[in-house]
Protein backbone atom coordinates (compact mmCIF):
# COMPACT_ATOMS: atom_id res chain seq x y z
CA UNK A 1 0.00 0.00 0.00
CA UNK A 2 1.37 3.46 -0.60
CA UNK A 3 -0.44 5.82 1.79
CA UNK A 4 -0.58 9.43 0.66
CA UNK A 5 -2.91 10.74 2.84
CA UNK A 6 -0.44 12.16 5.67
CA UNK A 7 -2.74 15.47 6.31
CA UNK A 8 -5.35 13.04 7.17
CA UNK A 9 -3.51 10.94 9.70
CA UNK A 10 0.33 9.64 10.26
CA UNK A 11 1.81 6.93 11.89
CA UNK A 12 3.21 6.91 15.47
CA UNK A 13 6.66 7.33 14.83
CA UNK A 14 9.16 4.66 16.95
CA UNK A 15 9.86 8.00 19.45
CA UNK A 16 6.29 8.09 20.14
CA UNK A 17 5.69 4.18 20.50
CA UNK A 18 8.77 3.67 22.52
CA UNK A 19 7.66 6.62 25.05
CA UNK A 20 4.09 4.93 25.24
CA UNK A 21 4.87 2.07 25.85
CA UNK A 22 7.43 2.70 28.35
CA UNK A 23 5.02 5.31 30.31
CA UNK A 24 1.96 2.12 30.40
CA UNK A 25 4.42 -0.25 32.06
CA UNK A 26 6.31 2.56 34.46
CA UNK A 27 4.64 5.78 35.27
CA UNK A 28 1.09 4.34 34.77
CA UNK A 29 -0.34 6.21 37.97
CA UNK A 30 -3.17 9.22 38.05
CA UNK A 31 -1.11 12.51 37.62
CA UNK A 32 -3.93 13.92 39.99
CA UNK A 33 -2.49 11.29 42.75
CA UNK A 34 -0.88 12.55 46.17
CA UNK A 35 1.34 9.21 46.50
CA UNK A 36 4.79 9.01 44.46
CA UNK A 37 3.37 6.68 41.25
CA UNK A 38 1.22 9.72 41.03
CA UNK A 39 4.22 12.27 41.70
CA UNK A 40 5.85 10.11 39.12
CA UNK A 41 2.80 11.51 36.61
CA UNK A 42 2.47 14.67 37.59
CA UNK A 43 6.34 15.41 36.53
CA UNK A 44 5.80 13.65 33.22
CA UNK A 45 2.85 15.71 32.51
CA UNK A 46 4.47 18.91 33.57
CA UNK A 47 7.48 18.38 31.56
CA UNK A 48 5.24 17.58 28.50
CA UNK A 49 2.97 20.82 28.72
CA UNK A 50 6.36 23.22 29.46
CA UNK A 51 8.25 21.18 26.17
CA UNK A 52 4.66 22.17 23.70
CA UNK A 53 4.69 25.22 25.20
CA UNK A 54 8.39 26.11 24.09
CA UNK A 55 7.38 24.56 20.55
CA UNK A 56 4.63 27.55 20.13
CA UNK A 57 6.57 30.07 21.96
CA UNK A 58 4.27 30.59 24.49
CA UNK A 59 3.15 29.95 28.69
CA UNK A 60 3.26 26.84 30.09
CA UNK A 61 0.27 27.76 32.18
CA UNK A 62 -1.63 28.32 28.91
CA UNK A 63 -1.14 24.90 27.44
CA UNK A 64 -4.12 22.25 28.06
CA UNK A 65 -4.11 18.51 27.02
CA UNK A 66 -7.04 17.82 24.95
CA UNK A 67 -8.49 14.64 22.94
CA UNK A 68 -7.34 16.06 19.56
CA UNK A 69 -8.00 19.07 17.39
CA UNK A 70 -11.84 18.89 17.09
CA UNK A 71 -12.40 19.07 20.86
CA UNK A 72 -9.37 21.56 21.20
CA UNK A 73 -11.18 23.80 18.85
CA UNK A 74 -14.39 23.10 20.54
CA UNK A 75 -13.35 23.83 23.79
CA UNK A 76 -11.39 26.74 23.37
CA UNK A 77 -14.05 28.36 21.45
CA UNK A 78 -16.53 27.72 24.07
CA UNK A 79 -14.91 28.69 26.98
CA UNK A 80 -13.63 32.01 25.13
CA UNK A 81 -17.06 32.81 24.40
CA UNK A 82 -18.26 32.00 27.95
CA UNK A 83 -15.61 34.22 29.79
CA UNK A 84 -16.18 37.40 27.25
CA UNK A 85 -18.69 40.28 28.70
CA UNK A 86 -22.61 39.75 27.74
CA UNK A 87 -22.38 42.81 25.37
CA UNK A 88 -19.45 40.21 22.89
CA UNK A 89 -22.07 37.76 21.46
CA UNK A 90 -20.82 37.88 18.00
CA UNK A 91 -18.17 35.59 16.58
CA UNK A 92 -16.17 35.71 13.46
CA UNK A 93 -14.88 33.10 11.61
CA UNK A 94 -13.48 32.35 8.02
CA UNK A 95 -14.91 30.03 5.56
CA UNK A 96 -11.84 28.34 5.46
CA UNK A 97 -12.38 26.50 8.65
CA UNK A 98 -12.49 22.84 9.82
CA UNK A 99 -15.46 21.14 9.68
CA UNK A 100 -15.06 20.78 13.71
CA UNK A 101 -15.76 24.81 13.06
CA UNK A 102 -18.59 24.48 11.21
CA UNK A 103 -20.20 21.81 13.61
CA UNK A 104 -19.64 24.52 16.30
CA UNK A 105 -21.21 27.68 14.70
CA UNK A 106 -24.59 25.70 14.62
CA UNK A 107 -24.35 24.89 18.27
CA UNK A 108 -23.57 28.51 19.15
CA UNK A 109 -25.81 30.48 17.22
CA UNK A 110 -28.41 27.11 18.94
CA UNK A 111 -27.13 28.86 22.42
CA UNK A 112 -27.76 32.72 21.18
CA UNK A 113 -24.16 34.14 19.97
CA UNK A 114 -24.34 35.70 16.54
CA UNK A 115 -22.08 34.36 13.92
CA UNK A 116 -20.55 36.39 10.91
CA UNK A 117 -18.62 33.30 8.44
CA UNK A 118 -15.58 35.58 5.83
CA UNK A 119 -14.75 34.80 2.81
CA UNK A 120 -10.99 34.87 1.47
CA UNK A 121 -10.15 36.90 -1.23
CA UNK A 122 -9.21 35.70 -4.70
CA UNK A 123 -6.26 34.23 -3.64
CA UNK A 124 -7.86 32.25 -0.58
CA UNK A 125 -6.31 34.96 1.89
CA UNK A 126 -8.15 36.51 4.76
CA UNK A 127 -6.65 39.96 5.20
CA UNK A 128 -7.85 43.11 6.60
CA UNK A 129 -9.63 44.14 3.72
CA UNK A 130 -11.77 40.55 3.86
CA UNK A 131 -12.31 40.87 7.77
CA UNK A 132 -12.35 44.62 8.58
CA UNK A 133 -16.13 44.94 6.47
CA UNK A 134 -17.28 42.47 9.54
CA UNK A 135 -16.21 43.63 12.73
CA UNK A 136 -18.34 45.41 15.47
CA UNK A 137 -18.61 46.37 18.85
CA UNK A 138 -20.25 43.04 19.65
CA UNK A 139 -17.55 41.25 18.00
CA UNK A 140 -15.57 39.11 21.15
CA UNK A 141 -13.83 36.42 18.61
CA UNK A 142 -12.54 35.87 15.72
CA UNK A 143 -11.53 32.34 14.71
CA UNK A 144 -8.56 31.78 11.15
CA UNK A 145 -7.13 28.51 10.60
CA UNK A 146 -3.53 28.67 10.35
CA UNK A 147 -3.80 26.17 7.45
CA UNK A 148 -5.99 25.21 5.28
CA UNK A 149 -6.06 21.45 5.84
CA UNK A 150 -7.33 20.55 2.28
CA UNK A 151 -4.93 22.88 0.19
CA UNK A 152 -2.48 23.58 2.91
CA UNK A 153 -2.78 27.56 2.13
CA UNK A 154 -1.41 29.41 4.78
CA UNK A 155 -2.42 32.46 6.39
CA UNK A 156 -0.51 35.65 7.64
CA UNK A 157 -2.14 35.95 11.17
CA UNK A 158 0.25 38.30 12.15
CA UNK A 159 -1.09 40.89 9.75
CA UNK A 160 -4.53 40.10 11.18
CA UNK A 161 -3.69 40.58 14.70
CA UNK A 162 -2.76 43.97 15.26
CA UNK A 163 -6.02 45.39 13.71
CA UNK A 164 -7.97 42.97 16.44
CA UNK A 165 -6.13 44.06 19.27
CA UNK A 166 -6.92 47.73 18.93
CA UNK A 167 -10.46 46.69 18.76
CA UNK A 168 -10.36 44.40 22.23
CA UNK A 169 -11.03 41.24 20.18
CA UNK A 170 -9.39 37.68 21.02
CA UNK A 171 -7.82 36.00 17.97
CA UNK A 172 -7.94 32.07 17.87
CA UNK A 173 -6.12 30.08 15.50
CA UNK A 174 -6.84 25.92 14.23
CA UNK A 175 -3.10 25.29 13.87
CA UNK A 176 -3.51 21.39 13.52
CA UNK A 177 -1.80 21.13 9.78
CA UNK A 178 0.76 23.71 10.61
CA UNK A 179 2.05 22.46 14.38
CA UNK A 180 5.35 20.30 13.35
CA UNK A 181 5.79 21.03 10.36
CA UNK A 182 6.28 24.86 9.98
CA UNK A 183 7.68 27.20 12.70
CA UNK A 184 5.00 29.07 14.79
CA UNK A 185 5.19 31.70 17.52
CA UNK A 186 2.09 32.67 19.21
CA UNK A 187 3.31 36.03 20.22
CA UNK A 188 5.04 36.91 16.51
CA UNK A 189 1.51 35.51 15.63
CA UNK A 190 -0.16 37.71 17.88
CA UNK A 191 -2.82 34.83 18.77
CA UNK A 192 -4.66 34.24 22.62
CA UNK A 193 -5.49 30.98 21.24
CA UNK A 194 -4.43 27.94 19.36
CA UNK A 195 -5.60 24.36 18.66
CA UNK A 196 -3.12 21.58 17.78
CA UNK A 197 -3.13 18.07 17.18
CA UNK A 198 -1.10 14.62 18.07
CA UNK A 199 -1.94 12.42 14.77
CA UNK A 200 -0.75 14.85 12.16
CA UNK A 201 2.99 14.68 13.79
CA UNK A 202 3.08 10.90 14.65
CA UNK A 203 1.90 10.80 17.57
CA UNK A 204 -1.29 8.63 19.33
CA UNK A 205 -4.87 9.03 18.08
CA UNK A 206 -7.11 10.97 20.83
CA UNK A 207 -4.25 13.44 22.19
CA UNK A 208 -4.02 16.99 21.43
CA UNK A 209 -3.63 20.44 23.25
CA UNK A 210 -5.24 23.97 23.41
CA UNK A 211 -3.37 27.02 24.24
CA UNK A 212 -5.03 29.81 25.85
CA UNK A 213 -2.85 32.77 26.50
CA UNK A 214 -2.34 33.71 30.39
CA UNK A 215 -4.33 36.32 31.41
CA UNK A 216 -7.17 36.10 28.27
CA UNK A 217 -10.44 35.41 29.85
CA UNK A 218 -12.38 32.24 29.90
CA UNK A 219 -15.03 29.88 31.80
CA UNK A 220 -14.90 26.57 31.31
CA UNK A 221 -17.63 24.87 29.32
CA UNK A 222 -17.64 21.93 31.89
CA UNK A 223 -18.35 23.88 35.52
CA UNK A 224 -16.75 22.43 38.62
CA UNK A 225 -14.51 20.62 36.07
CA UNK A 226 -11.14 19.40 38.18
CA UNK A 227 -8.53 18.02 35.51
CA UNK A 228 -6.34 20.35 33.24
CA UNK A 229 -7.28 23.89 35.38
CA UNK A 230 -10.91 23.23 34.94
CA UNK A 231 -10.48 23.44 31.00
CA UNK A 232 -11.59 19.32 30.57
CA UNK A 233 -13.10 16.98 32.44
CA UNK A 234 -11.58 13.01 32.78
CA UNK A 235 -8.33 11.35 33.73
CA UNK A 236 -5.00 12.78 31.89
CA UNK A 237 -4.03 10.60 29.35
CA UNK A 238 -0.04 10.66 30.83
CA UNK A 239 1.22 8.41 28.44
CA UNK A 240 -0.76 9.45 25.02
CA UNK A 241 0.67 12.73 26.47
CA UNK A 242 4.00 12.31 26.65
CA UNK A 243 4.42 10.49 23.14
CA UNK A 244 2.36 13.18 21.78
CA UNK A 245 5.38 15.66 23.07
CA UNK A 246 8.16 12.77 22.19
CA UNK A 247 6.81 12.74 18.31
CA UNK A 248 6.41 16.74 18.26
CA UNK A 249 10.14 16.98 19.40
CA UNK A 250 11.12 14.44 16.45
CA UNK A 251 9.27 16.63 14.15
CA UNK A 252 10.27 19.95 15.32
CA UNK A 253 13.90 18.74 15.22
CA UNK A 254 13.67 17.37 11.64
CA UNK A 255 11.41 20.42 10.27
CA UNK A 256 13.54 21.77 7.85
CA UNK A 257 14.82 19.02 6.52
CA UNK A 258 11.62 17.44 6.32
CA UNK A 259 10.64 20.93 4.33
CA UNK A 260 13.02 20.85 2.07
CA UNK A 261 11.68 17.09 1.00
CA UNK A 262 8.54 18.23 0.35
CA UNK A 263 9.40 21.04 -1.66
CA UNK A 264 10.89 18.66 -3.95
CA UNK A 265 8.30 16.20 -3.78
CA UNK A 266 5.57 18.58 -5.08
CA UNK A 267 7.94 20.30 -7.70
CA UNK A 268 8.62 16.90 -9.45
CA UNK A 269 4.48 15.74 -9.12
CA UNK A 270 3.53 18.55 -10.41
CA UNK A 271 6.20 18.37 -13.15
CA UNK A 272 5.02 15.20 -14.01
CA UNK A 273 1.29 16.14 -13.96
CA UNK A 274 2.50 18.75 -16.42
CA UNK A 275 4.72 16.90 -19.05
CA UNK A 276 1.93 13.91 -19.14
CA UNK A 277 -0.60 16.79 -19.48
CA UNK A 278 -2.59 15.15 -16.78
CA UNK A 279 -6.25 17.55 -16.23
CA UNK A 280 -5.26 18.66 -13.16
CA UNK A 281 -5.65 22.03 -11.35
CA UNK A 282 -4.28 23.25 -7.91
CA UNK A 283 -6.67 24.91 -5.94
CA UNK A 284 -4.57 27.45 -4.79
CA UNK A 285 -1.92 29.27 -7.41
CA UNK A 286 1.23 28.22 -7.79
CA UNK A 287 2.94 31.05 -7.53
CA UNK A 288 1.47 31.72 -4.18
CA UNK A 289 3.36 28.63 -2.86
CA UNK A 290 5.56 30.46 -0.73
CA UNK A 291 2.50 30.58 1.51
CA UNK A 292 1.34 26.69 1.15
CA UNK A 293 2.19 24.04 3.23
CA UNK A 294 4.69 22.19 0.57
CA UNK A 295 3.31 18.09 1.69
CA UNK A 296 -0.17 19.40 0.76
CA UNK A 297 -1.63 19.61 -3.12
CA UNK A 298 -5.50 19.78 -3.30
CA UNK A 299 -6.45 19.67 -6.56
CA UNK A 300 -9.19 19.50 -9.32
CA UNK A 301 -9.69 16.15 -12.33
CA UNK A 302 -10.91 17.73 -14.55
CA UNK A 303 -14.43 15.05 -15.71
CA UNK A 304 -13.60 12.92 -13.10
CA UNK A 305 -15.45 13.26 -9.62
CA UNK A 306 -13.32 13.45 -6.62
CA UNK A 307 -14.44 10.08 -4.92
CA UNK A 308 -14.56 8.48 -8.03
CA UNK A 309 -10.41 9.27 -8.60
CA UNK A 310 -9.71 8.22 -5.11
CA UNK A 311 -11.23 4.51 -5.41
CA UNK A 312 -9.51 3.98 -8.58
CA UNK A 313 -6.00 5.27 -6.44
CA UNK A 314 -7.58 2.75 -3.69
CA UNK A 315 -8.55 -0.16 -5.92
CA UNK A 316 -4.80 0.20 -7.03
CA UNK A 317 -2.82 0.59 -3.67
CA UNK A 318 -2.84 4.44 -3.30
CA UNK A 319 -4.15 6.03 -0.79
CA UNK A 320 -5.48 9.74 -1.30
CA UNK A 321 -8.36 11.73 -0.67
CA UNK A 322 -10.98 13.89 -1.26
CA UNK A 323 -10.22 16.28 1.65
CA UNK A 324 -10.81 16.51 4.98
CA UNK A 325 -11.30 13.39 6.80
CA UNK A 326 -13.63 14.59 9.29
CA UNK A 327 -16.56 15.41 6.04
CA UNK A 328 -15.65 12.23 4.49
CA UNK A 329 -18.69 10.61 3.35
CA UNK A 330 -20.75 13.90 3.24
CA UNK A 331 -21.05 13.89 -0.69
CA UNK A 332 -21.41 17.35 -0.72
CA UNK A 333 -19.19 20.54 -1.78
CA UNK A 334 -17.15 21.60 1.26
CA UNK A 335 -17.26 24.62 2.24
CA UNK A 336 -13.03 26.07 2.01
CA UNK A 337 -13.14 24.79 -1.20
CA UNK A 338 -16.18 26.93 -2.30
CA UNK A 339 -14.69 29.74 -0.68
CA UNK A 340 -11.52 29.20 -2.85
CA UNK A 341 -14.02 30.24 -6.23
CA UNK A 342 -14.71 27.03 -7.36
CA UNK A 343 -18.27 25.55 -8.18
CA UNK A 344 -20.31 23.09 -7.32
CA UNK A 345 -19.07 20.98 -9.82
CA UNK A 346 -16.06 22.06 -9.59
CA UNK A 347 -15.37 20.72 -5.48
CA UNK A 348 -17.10 17.51 -6.15
CA UNK A 349 -13.76 17.07 -9.22
CA UNK A 350 -11.32 17.70 -5.87
CA UNK A 351 -8.55 15.13 -4.56
CA UNK A 352 -6.00 15.67 -1.63
CA UNK A 353 -2.57 14.41 -2.04
CA UNK A 354 -0.01 14.91 0.94
CA UNK A 355 3.04 13.31 1.93
CA UNK A 356 5.21 11.73 4.89
CA UNK A 357 8.35 11.56 6.35
CA UNK A 358 8.82 8.47 4.17
CA UNK A 359 7.06 9.42 0.92
CA UNK A 360 9.33 8.04 -2.03
CA UNK A 361 9.85 9.81 -5.76
CA UNK A 362 8.79 6.37 -6.67
CA UNK A 363 5.51 6.11 -4.85
CA UNK A 364 4.69 9.21 -6.91
CA UNK A 365 5.34 8.06 -10.13
CA UNK A 366 2.78 4.96 -9.51
CA UNK A 367 0.08 8.18 -8.57
CA UNK A 368 0.99 9.62 -11.85
CA UNK A 369 0.53 6.66 -13.47
CA UNK A 370 -3.19 5.85 -12.26
CA UNK A 371 -3.85 9.51 -12.82
CA UNK A 372 -2.58 9.05 -16.37
CA UNK A 373 -4.53 6.35 -17.16
CA UNK A 374 -7.23 7.90 -15.71
CA UNK A 375 -6.87 11.01 -18.14
CA UNK A 376 -6.36 8.35 -21.29
CA UNK A 377 -9.66 6.91 -20.34
CA UNK A 378 -11.43 10.01 -20.60
CA UNK A 379 -9.68 11.33 -23.88
CA UNK A 380 -10.74 7.42 -25.49
CA UNK A 381 -14.33 7.87 -24.19
CA UNK A 382 -14.79 11.75 -25.60
CA UNK A 383 -13.14 10.17 -28.90
CA UNK A 384 -15.72 8.01 -29.27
Amino acid sequence: MIYLDYAASTPMCEEALDMYNTLNKEMFGNSSSLHDAGGQAAYVLDYSRQQIANMIGGHKEGVYFTSGGTESNMLVVQSILNGLPQHKKHWVMSALEHHSMYNLAALLERQGYELTIVQPDKDGRITADTLLPHLKETTGLVSVQHANSETGLVQDLAALSPLLRDRGILLHSDAVQTFGNIPMDVTAMGVDALSVSSHKVYGPKGVGAAYLKPGTPWRPVYPDTLHESGFRPGTVNVPGIAAFVAAAEMMFEHMELHQERYAVLRQYLLAQLRERSIPLRLAVQENRTEAVLHHIVGCFFHGYEGQYVMLECNRRGVCISTGSACAAGHHKPAPAIQALGASDRETLQFIRISFGRTTTIEELNVLVDILADLAHRQERSISH
